[in-house]
């Protein structure tokens, strides 16, 4: 059998070396010296066994499994005489470290994080310290003196400064007035008043029992320990307004559940039916009971699986650890005919509910409060992380998981960074997980939310109730100038907040908020969004004699928060789940999100002293993807212009519609007859590649007859908007230089001067249709300019985009395979010509023999208008920005959707909420 350091952790294995050589005492020796030399060149110090036992063979039950109940305990080798406790301080602080770390012997030169300590037992030694030695020690001391010999010194120190600590006592509260509530069992009444039906406080268990269990012995157990702790028995009521705290009778009945007439098969599902349906089973908190337990029985004297429920409002995390220990030793004695071996409580939750608010007040409740309205100044009251939804008005809890497990490698990299740190895992992988809220949020000043046990008296670690709270760690990320710092650095400063905060933990959060008084949004919960916890394994998991247990995975369908980070070390195993609210995110996120924090752990073990902005964060997949994959854009498009492919269609489809107005048509012959002469007229002024024409024409036939003639004669045209203030309209024509103008005559009053030589597309046209209707010849190429669009100018003076012919003709190569357009799709041309995403509608029709249908501008300011004309045309392609098409949308409803032609609807112009 191996031991870990300080005998907290247990193998799996015994050590053994081949037949009887390490039978004998030298021979085992100097094996279990080759051995120990041989871990420590591979391993950290504080994962090399403190102890090994040398067996012949391992001891294995009937089955053939390691019987670990018959392994022998390992001695732990006696303390050197030169690390011997040197005074009483020392002494005792040796007796509360043994009792702690559940180890035989310490060496007052024995480092506390070695054997195997972490922040919860780091403070349980510091209760135990006020208990024993009446010394108010902060947690931030055994940080800084890991050693006995080193605390005993500040020990010593403090109660030379301070006195003797004069602690109030907790005392049994007067059960003849009104039992208040405690301030964290207060706020999940409240929340409970605003939906009674969630589940988010639902603590599930549901645990599989094979053996031969005494149903009677487990609930007599069960009985006794709700007949303990009153907590268990108590509903909450309304008395004047405020809620109070009613202990009900003993009583309490486990039904039984017989299962075992079902095929297997069905009892396996009905075993998770009946599981689920315990999970999202609501409780009622002034009816109770608010403890619940069902066992099913699948084959009687051999498979059970007891089903355990209670609410929040009545335990917590460690309660779960009271009650495993609880029944462990109740069940034994029981199932011997034994009495209850059990000493009376000295005090109940309600007790300390009633203390807490007599003794959390006034200077006591201000100094601490003091240093959380400090710490939390101006923090942002919202973290906004990239989700796939909007967030819903108000907040919901539901829920989904996704666990994964971190290598051991890479946990065994994190541990030997936190001790060269003088941090815990905790405040490792708190510092790691906030550089990936970071890196996914773009926000440097983050609030994370974590639990701690809330247990800092002795008097109170026996007791079943709500001690947890919840602190709000604010971290920096970047400097005052906005640079980033490196991770070192952010593990030093969570390293400070968390021991500081963990010295002002007595505050109930709920207190912190209500001083705080942050701006209350139903849509998110306040301070944090965001949770971090890390759990140690169970340190007295349930055992009943002779039954052998197994934990059964619910599925429980909560989330309390946006997301929630748990990591629990076990076995040997370090095992993470990311905890979310499917309203918010997709699974696929989560699951890269899980992924891209395994890849800043890698990064952060690799090279701690990088900047947190430039730890790697992304799979080797991903990389692949954005560096290669998604940059293999390539495609192969016509070596032609844009108004050579249209004639091409033209003399595809020459007697197709091409183009709608109102009560106007053109085919496609008639369209490029048009477009000819216009081409014809232009290149009789001297038009060509790169001279630029400007366009100023309402939406009507004319406009795409202006535009397309324009790039046959081998010009590009500079749209010009006539809605447009005139002092646009005047820059744009005299930074673009135009010679020539096309408009219409009754738009010549509100032109601006200009000296380009205008041309009336109406009042002209008899001139113009004097030209032939042939296409003309042209020498323009796909790399010269098909158009000149302005900015606009929100961020300074507008400036003239110049896109090419071969621009636009790759993008349709590019695109074609994802859409399928042809001469069956419908278009509209929705958007100003000075608005690119018109290209886009222009092109999609007229380049696939398609309908194009020029949406009058008025139509185009009315969702109810415009929503008529998709019907009465049948339109199938639809372009729109997100925010045009929210109006649309409320035209839409009660639209019967076989009205619609409807194939896509594409996005653009705009960020896509």
């Amino acid at each position: 059998r191996v031991q870990g350091s300080g005998g907290r952790v247990q193998g799996d294995e015994g050590v053994q070396g081949s037949g009887s050589r390490v039978q004998g005492t030298a021979e085992g020796a100097q094996f279990v010296a080759e051995l120990r030399s041989y871990l420590q060149a591979r391993l950290p110090d504080y994962m090399v066994p403190s102890a090994f036992v040398v067996l012949a063979a391992l001891p294995l039950t009937p089955n053939g499994k390691v019987d670990r109940q018959a392994l022998p305990v390992p001695t732990i080798t006696t303390v050197a005489a030169n690390d011997a406790p040197r005074s009483a301080t020392e002494a005792l602080l040796a007796a509360i470290w043994q009792q702690v770390l559940q180890i035989p012997e310490v060496g007052t030169q024995a480092n506390f994080f070695a054997l195997g300590g972490h922040s919860l037992l780091a403070t349980r030694i510091v209760s135990r310290i006020r208990q024993e030695l009446a010394v108010d020690l902060p947690l931030r001391a055994l940080f800084e003196q890991p050693t006995i010999a080193g605390l005993a010194g500040a020990v010593d120190a403090l109660r030379r400064a301070q006195g003797p600590l004069q602690a109030a006592p907790i005392l049994p509260a007067d059960r003849s007035q009104p039992l208040p509530l405690s301030y964290a069992q207060e706020r999940l009444w409240f929340l409970d008043q605003l939906d009674s039906d969630h589940t988010a406080y639902t603590i599930p268990g549901a645990i599989r029992l094979r053996g031969a269990l005494d149903a009677a012995a487990l609930e007599q157990a069960l009985q006794k320990v709700v007949r303990r702790h009153d907590v268990l028995r108590t509903t909450f009521v309304t008395r004047e307004g405020r809620p109070v705290q009613q202990v009900g009778p003993t009583a309490f009945h486990m039904p039984l559940m017989d299962l075992s007439d079902l095929a297997p098969a069905l009892r396996e599902a009905k075993v998770r039916q009946r599981a689920q349906a315990e999970v999202v089973a609501p409780f009622d908190l002034a009816q109770g009971p608010l403890f619940r337990a069902t066992l099913l029985c699948l084959e009687p004297g051999a498979d059970y699986v007891l089903l355990l429920s209670m609410h929040h409002t009545v335990s917590d995390a460690w309660s779960m650890e009271v009650i495993q220990r609880e029944l462990t030793l109740l069940y034994a004695a029981f199932t011997q005919g034994q009495p209850s071996p059990l000493p009376e409580l000295a005090l109940q939750y309600a007790d300390v509910a009633a203390w807490q608010r007599q003794w959390l007040s006034g200077a006591i409740l201000e100094t601490q409060l003091a240093w959380w309205r400090e710490q939390l100044a101006g923090a942002p009251e919202l973290l906004t992380l990239p989700t796939d939804r909007p967030r819903p008005a108000v907040q919901t809890f539901h829920g989904a998981s996704h666990a994964f497990t971190l290598p051991p490698e890479l946990v065994q990299g994190l541990h030997q960074l936190s001790r060269s740190q003088g941090t815990t895992l905790f405040m490792t992988l708190l510092a790691a997980f906030q550089v990936l809220l970071m890196r996914q949020s773009g926000q440097t000043d983050l609030v994370v939310g974590v639990p701690v046990a809330g247990r800092t008296r002795v008097e109170v670690e026996p007791l079943i109730g709500l001690f947890v709270n919840t602190l709000a760690l604010r971290s920096q990320l970047a400097d005052d100038d906005g640079t980033a710092v490196s991770f070192h650095a952010l593990l030093a400063q969570i390293r400070q907040t968390v021991l500081e905060a963990q010295r002002h933990q007595d505050v109930p959060f709920e207190q912190v908020v209500e001083a705080l008084q942050p701006s209350r949004n139903l849509s998110h919960s306040p301070l944090f969004q965001v949770m971090f916890n890390l759990l140690q394994a169970s340190e007295t998991p349930l055992q009943l004699p002779g039954v052998a247990i197994e934990l059964l995975e619910a599925d429980y369908p909560v989330a309390k928060f946006d997301l929630t980070l748990s990591v629990v070390e076990e076995h040997g195993t370090t095992m993470a789940a990311l905890e979310y609210n499917t309203d918010l995110f997709d699974a696929a996120t989560i699951a890269r999100m899980a992924g891209h924090f395994q890849m800043l752990l890698a990064g952060i073990v690799a090279d701690p002293v990088q900047s947190v902005a430039t730890l790697p964060m992304l799979t080797a997949a991903e990389r692949e993807q954005l560096l290669v994959t998604w940059n293999d854009t390539m495609v192969d498009y016509p070596q032609a212009c844009i108004h050579e492919l249209f004639e091409t269609q033209v003399t595809r489809t020459p007697d197709a519609v091409a183009l709608i107005f109102e009560e106007q048509q053109l085919t496609y012959a008639e369209l490029n007859s048009r477009a000819n002469q216009v081409a014809h007229q232009l290149q009789a002024l001297g038009m060509g590649p790169e001279v630029l024409v400007g366009l100023c024409v309402e939406r009507s036939l004319e406009m795409v007859v202006g535009l397309l003639g324009i790039l046959k004669a081998g010009g590009a045209y500079v749209p010009l908007d006539p809605s447009y203030p005139e002092e646009r309209l005047a820059f744009m024509l005299s930074d673009a230089a135009v010679p020539v103008l096309l408009t219409q005559e009754h738009l010549r009053a509100t032109l601006p001067a200009t000296d380009a030589q205008v041309i009336y597309l109406d009042a002209d046209w008899p001139t113009i249709a004097a030209q032939p209707t042939t296409n003309p010849v042209s020498v323009v190429q796909p790399d010269h300019l098909a158009y000149v669009i302005y900015t606009s100018g929100s961020t300074g003076t507008p400036k003239g985009a110049l896109v090419t012919h071969q621009n636009i003709t790759r993008l349709f190569s590019a695109t074609d395979p994802w859409f399928g357009f042809g001469s069956q799709d419908v278009w509209t041309l929705f958007h100003s010509i000075a608005f690119d995403f018109s290209v886009w509608e222009l092109w999609g029709a007229l380049l696939y023999g398609g309908r194009l249908i020029v949406v009058p501008y008025w139509v185009s300011r009315s969702p109810d208008a415009f929503a008529t004309l998709l019907q009465r045309e049948q339109v199938t392609v639809l372009n729109q920005t997100p925010s045009a098409f929210r109006s649309l949308m409320v035209a839409l409803e009660g639209v019967a959707p076989t009205s619609l032609a409807l194939r896509y609807v594409i996005f653009g112009g705009e960020a896509l909420d």
